[in-house]
């Protein structure tokens, strides 16, 4: 039996993720050929899970393709991040490079790969294999990770597990990722907008408030019951909240004045006429919970 794949039209696509209709055609004729496929593609659905018997293997892939400035530890955050969305503890980790070929030394990728190995031992990750290579079309480097976590077969947590009545809860801000990720790549432009402390500041959001969700996500879990999370990415708050319902079958009402975006981030994004809520946003954590249980997430 063959699956033909859909015609797409030559218009093209802009940069970002494919249009939600296209990508739903494209996974609905994945064939799953294994039925140990617990969670496999879907739209809002970040990880694939695999029942292993005793255990739940959990799996992640995401590349990075805009940061240079500290692109490894951006690689580790963001396969880490999904993986802690689904309840799961992450543990190894399979690297691929991409590295361009008029501007690589031999000190890029050592450094690149000594970012990965820093990120991975402050998590408790071990990087287990990967492929490096010197390409051509490339104007910076490209990273892709591979991510493999553990999860027990009773604490499993997915997008689609958020329940009616569940409050929706968000961590830290947004757009965390993406006030780091400009102000590192574009610092001239914000020369006019803000002082050498408060850019210098703004550049620290990738570490302060942080982009990584996995120890927010173990402290949440802990707290009290957690029925869905998700991890706003690409599309900002407001694409992690329709991926969430998406994904869930449910309709979320959100106020979106109450969404909380610092003050300093702010700024960054009018800078560059940027929504913040639209603007990628991992360092926050979405939630939805038991609205009769009394949260603590200190």
């Amino acid at each position: 039996m063959t699956h033909s794949m859909p015609v797409v039209t030559p218009t093209r696509l802009p940069v970002g993720k494919l249009p939600p209709e296209l990508l739903a055609q494209i996974i609905s004729r994945i064939p799953v050929q294994d039925r140990r496929l617990v969670v496999g593609p879907g739209i809002g659905m970040d990880c694939a899970v695999v029942d292993l018997g005793d255990r739940l293997a959990v799996y992640k892939s995401d590349p990075v393709t805009f940061a240079s400035d500290h692109i490894g530890y951006y690689l580790v955050q963001a396969n880490a991040n999904d993986i802690a969305m689904t309840g799961a503890q992450p543990l190894w980790l399979l690297v691929t490079l991409l590295l361009h070929e008029k501007a690589t030394s031999a000190s890029l990728p050592a450094t690149i790969m000594t970012q990965v190995t820093d990120a991975c031992v402050a998590l408790g990750v071990t990087v287990v294999r990967g492929h490096t290579e010197i390409t051509t079309g490339l104007d910076r480097p490209i990273a892709i990770g591979t991510m493999i976590g553990e999860a027990e077969r009773d604490k499993l947590i997915s997008p689609r597990g958020a329940r009616t009545g569940d409050r929706v809860l968000l961590t830290k801000g947004v757009p965390i990722e993406a006030t780091a990720l400009l102000t590192r790549e574009f610092p001239a432009r914000l020369g006019a907008a803000l002082d050498p402390t408060e850019l210098q500041a703004a550049k620290e959001y990738l570490f302060d408030p942080g982009i990584g969700v996995t120890r927010d996500a173990r402290t949440a879990i802990r707290a009290g019951r957690v029925n869905a999370m998700h991890d706003p990415t690409e599309g900002g708050v407001l694409t992690a909240l329709w991926e969430l319902a998406e994904a869930s079958g449910k309709t979320l009402r959100v106020d979106t004045q109450k969404i909380p975006v610092p003050p300093l981030a702010r700024r960054v994004c009018d800078v560059f006429g940027i929504d913040p809520l639209r603007a990628i946003a991992s360092g926050a954590l979405l939630m939805t919970v038991p609205a009769a249980v009394t949260y603590s997430l200190r």
